[in-house]
């Protein structure tokens, strides 16, 4: 499976040398990093080339690296059902960088593409309705980002004497998000009195 996934990855960069920085392969998977103003035609290439076929549009997704200059990856999975390939697709973003839309190539990629900008604020040019798709209308923030905090900034609830959802700051009864690291586990730098660990007998 390998030595085929490297001679696909060969043929793709011989193929795409505009688009493809660069490929490897690991977990049994093709990995790509692509040029974002290319990914469109890189797409649609990875699904007619009678090599790739990768028809099928699993998923799409990011990763936030806050602190790279190319903050986000968004990360497109595809499966050639032809050839039996599973391929993972790379494009690098800084914080405000706006990546095209695949929708045209494959529309499966609408709720997919809604869900990356409501859970990490990555916008879609030509995306025909890119709002949120999983937090409320007046959310604030992104929650996948690394600096959303924990807790989040607003809280809901149904307030029983106004019959209706309220939004109210958070409020916490503790310093919940003060965090100290003191742990009794293992590679603790520091133990609290009384949080030693017995010795063996």
């Amino acid at each position: 499976m390998s030595d085929a996934l490297k001679e696909l990855g060969t043929h793709i960069e011989l193929k795409r040398p505009d688009s493809v920085l660069s490929w490897d392969v690991s977990h049994g998977e093709l990995n790509v990093d692509v040029t974002p103003g290319s990914i469109v035609p890189f797409v649609e290439f990875l699904k007619s080339d009678a090599t790739c076929r990768f028809s099928t549009l699993v998923d799409i997704t990011a990763v936030d690296y806050p602190d790279r200059a190319k903050r986000f990856d968004v990360v497109y999975h595809f499966l050639s059902m032809y050839q039996n390939h599973r391929i993972r697709l790379r494009v690098g973003l800084r914080d405000d960088d706006m990546v095209p839309s695949i929708i045209e190539v494959h529309p499966s990629a609408n709720w997919f593409e809604r869900e990356v900008f409501d859970m990490f604020g990555i916008l879609f040019t030509g995306h025909p309705d890119l709002r949120r798709i999983l937090t409320d209308y007046g959310f604030r923030g992104h929650p996948l980002r690394k600096d959303f905090p924990t807790t989040g900034y607003t809280e809901v609830r149904y307030d029983e004497a106004e019959k209706r959802v309220v939004y109210e700051p958070v409020s916490l009864v503790q310093e919940y998000r003060q965090f100290d690291f003191m742990s009794p586990w293992e590679g603790a730098e520091y133990i609290l009195p009384g949080d030693e660990k017995p010795e063996a007998k």
